[in-house]
């Protein structure tokens, strides 16, 4: 069982797994109400596990301890960025997924998903895996450490579906930098789609349609292994 984590399974025996990282200051408790939203096919089998990010001083928010998943200095591409702490949370995703995968989960039915950093989290985590994984859904957020030395894409990830999804008014992270990341992805030839709502820094009830319907594909495009 995963540790300092909600996990909530639709139906048993679990077939598939969605590790979905919460925003900053939040938890995991944050997005377990969109799961009936999703309205995914009742036979669908999946074990969600929404993390707690570890408890940190931000310096945006004035030093203040929360959740965070890395420090945010700023949300710019001019900002420094915490690699430090952006690694360190790719490396406890990566055990996530070890201990899905040691519950008989294959990495191919695996599927990580992030809002704002616990996005850029679950982007950087997810690129640099090294077995394919069933896809990476990335919610009003940015590709962390573009042209940074240590961000190493695998090539297990080039037929991964990518999916970010954006708020045309993002006051927090604007459209121009998330953009900015799919085009970083596109031109390194990844399988990435970009949607975006009419809305800020958040969610909506269309793009949660759009989410399952996507995620419904997935299963279907990708059946289980016996």
């Amino acid at each position: 069982m995963v540790r300092d984590a909600l996990v909530i399974e639709t139906r048993e025996p679990v077939d598939f797994s969605v590790i979905w990282l919460h925003g900053l200051g939040a938890d995991g408790h944050d997005f377990e109400p969109i799961i009936p939203e999703l309205n995914l096919p009742p036979t669908a089998s999946i074990r969600f596990v929404f993390p707690h990010a570890p408890v940190r001083p931000v310096t945006i928010n004035g030093g203040m301890r929360m959740r965070a998943w890395y420090d945010v200095v700023g949300f710019s591409p001019e900002d420094d960025q915490d690699s430090e702490g952006m690694l360190d949370s790719a490396s406890r995703i990566r055990e996530i997924i070890a201990q899905e995968q040691a519950q008989g989960i294959k990495a191919g039915r695996i599927l990580l998903a992030g809002f704002s950093q616990g996005g850029a989290i679950a982007l950087l985590c997810g690129m640099q895996f090294p077995e394919p994984l069933a896809g990476i859904l990335a919610l009003s957020t940015y590709m962390p450490l573009m042209g940074h030395p240590q961000l190493r894409i695998h090539s297990a990830q080039k037929k991964t579906p990518v999916l970010m999804m954006h708020g045309e008014y993002d006051p927090v992270i604007s459209p121009a930098y998330a953009r900015n990341s799919y085009h970083y992805l596109l031109d390194l030839g990844l399988n990435v789609q970009w949607r975006q709502y009419p809305m800020e820094h958040s969610v909506c009830h269309a793009q949660m349609q759009d989410i399952g319907r996507w995620i419904a594909d997935i299963l279907k495009n990708n059946p289980e292994e016996n």
